[in-house]
């Protein structure tokens, strides 16, 4: 199983950054698959989680309304697009699969909202 992230970089507060997430390895199709980010000092946190299908989407508190998770299974990536960008985004995001017996992380991409 690899997960490789891709899109991270600097922007200033208010705009926005669209991360990607490539999966092999595994049935992509089959499983959900989430993002997580860490910042500086702080535990990771579970940021938004999408469904096999795509059909059921969930949001941390702190991102509902301009973070939108998605995928596109024939491609195997799964997608991040962060609008309305804030200082306290910044931090390193991960992309999370849990297929069965284990969990997959990537190597994570870093974003950084600063003016």
């Amino acid at each position: 199983v690899q997960l490789v992230e891709s899109g991270g970089g600097l922007v200033q507060p208010g705009g926005s950054l669209r991360l990607s997430c490539a999966a092999s390895g595994f049935t992509f199709s089959s499983y959900a698959m989430s993002w997580y980010r860490q910042a500086p000092g702080k535990e990771r946190e579970l940021v938004a989680t999408i469904s096999r299908a795509g059909g059921s989407r969930n949001y941390a508190d702190s991102v509902k309304g301009r973070f939108r998770i998605s995928r596109d299974n024939a491609k195997n990536t799964v997608y991040l697009q962060m609008n309305i960008l804030k200082t306290e985004d910044t931090a390193v995001y991960y992309c999370y699969a849990r297929v069965p017996g284990s969990d997959y992380w990537g190597q994570g991409t870093q974003v950084t909202v600063s003016s």
